[in-house]
């Protein structure tokens, strides 16, 4: 795990878009602990997918004093992403992706795109997000990557932080609850077996 400067990225400031304010990242654990789940696109099918399944640890998250928070690296999308109801968090926007920078979530360029998207880790989680219902488009940044970071309450400790290598990758469910200290009454989604690199769905 990299080491994280929880000083210099708590500074950032991120977007809430539902009063187009913004506040410092380090507000978000300043009285509790919080999972932060950074995604690629709000368009993207395989981040929809798995906001749907870190949500399922929402209710267990608030029961145990953790919040539970998404960050999108655009408005773009955002709408069409909250009215498919596919995260059960708060949402905030990182609009010039200082969070992202700091927190070393990679940009692919043109070249690196395409054999990352058709990557078998991506089709595996495309095809169950298909099964599922959830639809994606090719709409915004396709080239950045994302990733995750818990933080105790009050910052004292990065809890876990996970980079993307492949736009497939993402921690499970088991990981999250582990890292908190925490047990969970939820059973996650069959995980795909494979390997591989971004999608563009």
């Amino acid at each position: 795990m990299a080491k994280v400067n929880l000083d210099k990225v708590g500074q950032n400031l991120i977007k809430d878009p539902e009063t187009n304010s913004k506040i410092e990242f380090r507000t978000l654990w300043q009285d509790q602990a919080v999972v932060v789940f950074f995604l690629r696109r709000f368009g993207c099918q395989v981040c929809r997918w798995m906001a749907s399944e870190i949500s399922k640890l929402e209710a267990d998250l608030r029961a145990n004093g953790v919040s539970l928070v998404g960050i999108g690296p655009e408005m773009f999308g955002l709408k069409e992403f909250k009215e498919g109801g596919f995260f059960k968090g708060s949402i905030y926007v990182d609009e010039d992706k200082s969070c992202y920078k700091d927190l070393g979530f990679k940009r692919y360029n043109a070249v690196s795109v395409l054999p990352a998207a058709l990557g078998k880790k991506v089709r595996d989680i495309a095809s169950k997000a298909s099964a599922a219902g959830i639809e994606g488009n090719l709409s915004g940044d396709l080239l950045q990557s994302g990733g995750m970071i818990i933080v105790s309450k009050g910052g004292e400790k990065v809890l876990l932080h996970f980079i993307q290598d492949s736009p497939g990758d993402f921690v499970p469910l088991e990981d999250i609850t582990k890292a908190l200290g925490i047990s969970a009454t939820v059973e996650a989604g069959q995980k795909p077996v494979c390997n591989d690199d971004v999608c563009t769905r």
